[in-house]
């Protein structure tokens, strides 16, 4: 009973140190990127399992430059261009972000509707689009950030259901290891919009705004707890100063986002390879090569759940996009925010932010309108992934030269290790990119 006690003790110490970092990585794996990997295990079964390896450190090290950043400005990533950068770097920054995220949101609440239809045939999936819509939108509106991220971390673990699935379907683990260790590359266009749908989804560019929002925040409020336990009289001197941002508690401070986004991360890939385990194995494994439909995504849980697979994965879905969207929309509220100047964040009541809402709440009735344009749901969700495969470069290429901009860092500008994998990371996404747009024309 003691160590029982003791070891959900150790698990509740771990979820109050855990903060943007755990979050960011789980949003990830949303409705979108639920789709692009079930969509890679069911057409290609067990050979895309290598991504989730190298993934792993090439979106840590980038979330841990935007985490970075954040803590060092206490500035949006928005704000940090339009101060030190030209308009036209800010511009195209919202060019390509802006119709991503869109995107995104409204292909996440279709996608929350299909599933929803899956347990209520009888009720259009149109209809439980709009009652999530408007669900979110009371949610995000009406509670802090603080409130929502308390409940978003839980929801963290409807992920974990995916682990399961492969052990009761008793794949091959030799070969299992064969791909996961050794990269298998397909030169054709299927394979390498996978790639780049891989890619996108796991190393999205929404992340990188709210990683920088969150940290910023985050630290902001530190930086209070500090000058109120000193009692200090001017805060303005204090903050601007070097005392908080050279000080060991500072140091600590980027130890413990560290193990944040590290850990955040990796669940995200953990989840990603399962995913892509599960539905290698219990789909292409039965000649289900091509996934159309909720339905038959939702097939991948029937080794584990049997008759309530669909039940299992509408929770799974609605779950992620319930976690997603929020930070889907928060991401693109600051970015438009920033850039025009408006006031606000997530933690401001709406009548002290009503920009920054409105802006939440167009961004969500956009993303339902998404609905009506007769794209499928799962479609919607891979297209999105694949539409950040090929604008994330550009944005990677940014948060590389800020994170290594002495003016805007100062002394924590990024290390050898960090811009070796930062530089790496840009290579390999804009190669397959690069490639996927040479074979659209073959």
């Amino acid at each position: 009973m003691n160590n029982t006690t003791s070891f959900f003790a150790k698990i509740k110490k771990l979820f109050k140190i855990l903060g943007p970092g755990v979050i960011t990585g789980a949003s990830d794996d949303d409705p979108s990127g639920i789709a692009t990997y079930s969509q890679a295990g069911s057409k290609f079964g067990l050979v895309t399992l290598w991504m989730a390896l190298i993934t792993f450190p090439l979106m840590a090290s980038i979330q841990e430059m935007c985490a970075r950043i954040g803590m060092v400005t206490s500035l949006g990533l928005t704000t940090t261009l339009k101060k030190h950068y030209s308009k036209t770097i800010l511009y195209s920054m919202m060019l390509f972000s802006v119709p991503a995220i869109v995107l995104n949101i409204g292909a996440d609440i279709a996608g929350m509707g299909a599933v929803a239809n899956l347990i209520f045939p009888s009720i259009h999936s149109i209809i439980f689009s709009i009652i999530f819509t408007v669900m979110l939108m009371f949610l995000i509106v009406y509670f802090s950030y603080h409130k929502i991220v308390a409940v978003l971390k839980y929801l963290c673990l409807s992920l974990i259901l995916y682990i399961a699935v492969p052990f009761f379907t008793n794949p091959d683990w030799i070969k299992v290891l064969k791909f996961t260790f050794i990269p298998t590359i397909q030169l054709n266009k299927d394979f390498f919009e996978i790639i780049v749908a891989i890619l996108g989804t796991t190393i999205s560019p929404y992340l990188f705004f709210w990683q920088v929002s969150m940290e910023a925040e985050d630290v902001k409020q530190s930086r209070q707890l500090v000058l109120a336990r000193n009692k200090i009289v001017k805060p303005e001197r204090y903050v601007k100063g070097t005392k908080f941002v050279e000080g060991n508690y500072f140091r600590l401070l980027i130890k413990k986002m560290q193990l944040d986004v590290n850990f955040g991360m990796l669940l995200s890939n953990l989840v990603m390879f399962f995913i892509i385990l599960a539905t290698g194995t219990a789909l292409f494994g039965n000649g289900i090569t091509q996934i159309d439909t909720v339905e038959q995504a939702a097939k991948a849980l029937e080794p584990v759940a049997g008759k309530a697979s669909y039940l299992l994965f509408a929770l799974g879905v609605i779950g992620t996009g319930f976690l997603a969207i929020p930070v889907l929309c928060g991401s693109l509220s600051y970015i438009v925010s920033e850039t025009f100047g408006w006031k606000g964040d997530l933690d401001k009541k709406y009548y002290q932010a009503k920009s920054f809402y409105i802006v939440i709440i167009i961004s969500l009735i956009l993303g339902l309108l998404l609905n009506y344009i007769g794209i499928s749901p799962m479609q919607a969700l891979i297209y999105t992934a694949i539409l950040y495969g090929i604008t994330s470069p550009i944005l990677i290429a940014i948060i590389m030269h800020i994170a290594n901009n002495k003016k805007i860092m100062g002394e924590h500008t990024n290390g050898k290790l960090s811009n070796t994998f930062g530089f790496i990371t840009l290579f390999i996404m804009a190669f397959a990119a690069i490639t996927l747009i040479y074979f659209q024309f073959q």
